[in-house]
């Protein structure tokens, strides 16, 4: 495989970001490579009128497939060949409808980010420091905090951290019983029981139905056996379903807030917008940089000026590798656009009414119709991202397997599991569809799937099972 394809390949499969990245270093390590002032946005989806027929024909050519089986040319017939482009020529944009991005995408409003946060371990460090400890106190007070996981709780016992430091067993109680009064109420348990109870301490909470629940009933509370609970501790299921509600309140992971889980923001790299009948199709190209090549160095090699025989080779080598990632990334916006194209068409039901009238899908249709390998269009759908008039999806997410009905048609998986979604949406709250009736709600719609599919589609969407879902 040439360097050439290995270039086109790999920048079918970068994302917006790694492709701007690997433009600046290629401009950094490149001095033939420069930076164009106009966007893609100042140029139609159409090829440039300024370039020749043949210079068509090689673009079309070259990057129809990216195929080993490609004819090689040789480097000065493609140097020549690349040198007879003109003005805009050295430019490039992709083939297709003439719109312009600018037109109809809106800038994305997105939230202000914080520079840093307090984590949990200097949170409780700060208190305990308050607390004005021993030295001694301190050494024991940070193995503690040192030995906390990501949500609050202890994962040593007494024994161990005071083996750990050689210190009396009482010390380290003493230290422990100290930090377990620190916010956040409960951090410090040795476990979920132990954290609930500290978080009913902290609150005020005396009821005694409370406190005993949480001591000797939370698997009975974890599966919603509320008439279990009531027969063991002698009470009504009105209290029970009362005591719950405060439980309820209580926190099962207080350390979890002082973890820095910074947010992902999606950028999408295309935009599909609804105009009259038709779909507008716009690619993002906001943060990528529109390049040319240097006409000083264009011209030095074309003139045959006298430069030394080592400046010319690499001058030769440099603007060859410009030339492909030029013509490589032109494929690339190219082969994006053609994608979405044939996905628009073969989903335009989706589009026009959601998700539940998705079709089933796969990589050899659209290859098929854009007359590509599967194996790129494999490259071109990952980590790609589209926005559409039903949200922001990533381009796999049209491609299904069939699921066989009753009457001969195919219905995706994607939107059967959006029907179950739904089923269980407007299901009784008091007595939740089982895995099972829900099978049966299915088969109304001349859907004929297997329960432990439906438990599998379920789990995918994290939605619990029945008994958890059962509410009173």
């Amino acid at each position: 495989m040439t360097p050439q394809l290995q270039m086109a390949i790999k920048l079918l499969q970068l994302t917006r970001l790694e492709l701007s990245e690997m433009i600046q270093q290629e401009m950094e390590t490149n001095p033939t490579l420069e930076e164009s002032s106009e966007s893609y946005n100042e140029y139609p989806m159409e090829m440039a009128p300024e370039e020749t027929a043949a210079d068509a024909v090689n673009t079309d050519d070259t990057f129809k497939e990216v195929s080993m089986d490609e004819k090689e040319v040789s480097m000065d017939e493609k140097l020549a060949s690349y040198l007879e482009w003109n003005g805009d020529g050295d430019d490039f944009s992709s083939t297709g409808k003439l719109h312009f991005e600018g037109e109809k995408k809106e800038s994305l409003d997105l939230e202000a980010f914080t520079t840093s946060k307090t984590s949990l371990a200097d949170h409780l460090r700060w208190q305990l420091l308050m607390t004005r400890p021993t030295a001694q106190e301190e050494a024991i007070g940070s193995l503690i905090i040192g030995n906390l996981d990501k949500d609050g709780y202890l994962d040593m016992s007494v024994e161990e951290l005071a083996v750990s430091l050689s210190v009396p067993h009482e010390k380290v109680s003493r230290v422990l019983a100290l930090m377990k009064t620190f916010d956040p109420p409960g951090v410090c348990a040795a476990d979920l029981k132990e954290c609930l109870l500290l978080q009913a301490g902290y609150l005020g909470i005396d009821d005694p139905l409370v406190t005993d629940i949480i001591r000797y009933h939370l698997k009975d509370l974890e599966t919603k056996r509320y008439k279990v609970i009531a027969k063991a501790l002698k009470t009504d299921i009105d209290h029970v379903i009362a005591a719950v509600g405060i439980i309820r309140t209580l926190d099962p992971k207080p350390g979890d807030k002082y973890n820095d889980t910074q947010q992902i923001y999606i950028v999408p790299d295309v935009y599909v917008y609804k105009e009259g009948d038709d779909y507008l199709i716009l690619l993002n190209d906001d943060d990528v940089p529109r390049l040319h090549i240097n006409a000083y160095y264009k011209k030095a090699v074309r003139r045959g000026e006298k430069i030394a025989d080592e400046t010319k080779t690499y001058l030769k080598d440099r603007l060859r590798s410009a030339e492909w990632l030029i013509k490589s990334i032109q494929h690339r916006r190219k082969t994006i656009y053609n994608v979405m194209e044939s996905i628009v068409k073969f989903q335009r039901d989706f589009f026009d009414h959601g998700i539940a009238h998705l079709k089933p899908m796969v990589l050899r249709d659209i290859a098929e119709d854009i007359e590509m390998h599967e194996s790129t269009i494999s490259r071109v759908t990952n980590n790609k991202y589209a926005h559409t008039p039903q949200g922001i999806f990533e381009l796999k997410f049209f491609f299904n397997s069939a699921i066989n009905r009753s009457n001969g048609d195919t219905i995706a998986s994607a939107s059967v599991q959006e029907k179950i979604r739904k089923i269980i949406e407007k299901e009784p709250p008091r007595k939740p569809f089982s895995d099972l009736a829900i099978v049966d709600i299915l088969k109304a719609s001349n859907i004929h799937i297997a329960r432990r599919t439906v438990a599998k589609y379920r789990e995918m969407m994290g939605i619990l099972p029945s008994s958890k879902r059962k509410q009173f």
